[in-house]
């Protein structure tokens, strides 16, 4: 008769106390992965296997408040329920108490392992997600199941190990299955933690190729044409000096694109610091009003001014405000053949700023609108390469808002224009 089982290496007890910041940390680790959403964990413990009308809530990201997600978890545990019962995951419409960190849609995955319903995580997101956003999120779910499933193991092999009674040859068979079983787990999980460093790994050095292979070459070659054309060279013809300046500006356009690609990896992966110093309002609009003077070029749009001129001095961040205004207006500019481009900035109240930039340009039809936020999402794939672009500038914009505790909101009608409207909570001088 077989008798010599060893004992796990973790206890079940110590196993559990593991468990529940694990779950904190990967309830934000998902609402990081889509962008800035917000994510809630339902899961059943070992302490639970006997309550079957109910799957408890156990960790939550992305809500201001601990009531504010006990709500959205009532809302979303109808859902939670029949995807258990399914066990097949669902893409729902967004539930209002996600509020605008979910306003997109709503992810809803089931949890388990070897036919066991463990759970289910619901991730709402601020915007659409794109396949390999959905992939991660699939591996994710099904490393979280893996480590449910592993406490739940835990918990069986040492209350079977501690039972008081002698055990039968039957028991002991029973006790070095549940061992088995969890030895397998254990490999498991060092398999599926080894696959999602080697993926993070991945794609931070790719990051850090972009900005140390591409960005920094790019800043060198167009400071070097700079040079040659603020240099007094008569040997240099009009043509010539035509073609640099043409490779000037788009070298200038590569560096903006490589750029807002890097923000948004860093928002990602919550890198993106907020540095809050005084800012005079209206002088940030100056600078990114004279910042997109050369894409005008000789097109018939004037840029106008709304700006409240006693607005007082504010603090927030400089670089983002200013990125914001820069962004809003190229685009607006880009899409402008004739007419106007005007900007505003008001306080509509004393910790509120409220910017805005209306266009007279070719406007969003109402079914492309709800898809302006999507990284690399373009209106119109096939149109004028005078409005060609990565499709990252309203995305960044949105992150960035988002990233300050902002708002957002857009209005546009196809052949008249659009106006993109903000609010960032600012602080008095």
């Amino acid at each position: 008769m077989r008798t010599n089982v060893s004992r796990p290496a973790v206890s079940a007890t110590a196993n559990q106390t593991q468990l529940a910041p694990a779950l904190r940390t990967a309830a934000t680790h998902l609402a990081s992965l889509v962008g800035g959403g917000c994510a809630l964990i339902f899961a059943t413990l070992p302490e639970d296997e006997n309550r079957e009308d109910t799957v408890p809530l156990r960790a939550a990201s992305g809500f201001r408040t601990t009531r504010a997600a006990k709500r959205a978890a009532s809302e979303a545990l109808p859902v939670v329920r029949d995807t258990m019962t399914a066990d097949t995951t669902r893409i729902c419409e967004p539930l209002p108490s996600f509020g605008r960190r979910g306003n997109a849609q709503t992810f809803v995955l089931p949890l388990g392992w070897a036919n066991r319903k463990l759970g289910a995580i619901v991730v709402g997101t601020p915007r659409s997600i794109d396949e390999s956003t959905t992939s991660a999120l699939t591996a994710y779910t099904e490393f979280l199941s893996l480590r449910l499933d592993h406490a739940q193991l835990c918990a069986r092999l040492e209350s079977a190990e501690s039972a008081p009674s002698t055990p039968s040859e039957g028991d002991t068979d029973e006790l070095l299955r549940l061992s088995e079983a969890l030895f397998a787990r254990d490999i498991e999980l060092l398999r599926n933690n080894e696959k999602l460093d080697k993926i993070e790994q991945l794609k931070n050095d790719f990051i850090e190729k972009m900005s140390c292979e591409l960005r920094t070459p790019l800043h060198h070659i167009t400071e070097a044409i700079i040079g040659v054309l603020a240099g007094e060279n008569d040997q240099i013809s009009d043509h010539a000096k035509a073609s640099l300046r043409s490779a000037l500006d788009e070298g200038t356009a590569f560096q903006r694109t490589l750029e807002n690609v890097l923000d948004l990896w860093q928002i990602k992966q919550n890198e993106l610091r907020i540095q809050i110093q005084e800012v005079h309002i209206p002088d940030v609009i100056e600078e990114a009003v004279f910042s997109v003077q050369d894409a005008l070029g000789n097109k018939p749009v004037e840029l106008l001014r709304d700006v409240d001129c006693l607005l007082p001095k504010v603090q927030t961040d400089l670089t983002k405000v200013n990125q914001l205004l820069f962004l809003l207006l190229d685009n607006a500019v880009k899409f402008t053949n004739e007419g106007t481009v005007t900007i505003g900035a008001r306080l509509i109240t004393p910790d509120k700023l409220e910017c805005s930039v209306a266009d007279t340009g070719i406007g969003i039809c109402h079914d492309d609108q709800k898809f302006v936020y999507d990284e690399f999402f373009q209106v119109d794939e096939h149109s004028s390469p005078a409005y060609r672009g990565a499709g990252l500038g309203l995305s960044l914009v949105r992150d960035l808002i988002l990233l300050l505790d902002g708002e957002i909101a857009l209005a546009s009608e196809a052949g008249r224009g659009t106006t993109v409207r903000f609010t960032l909570p600012i602080q008095p001088a």
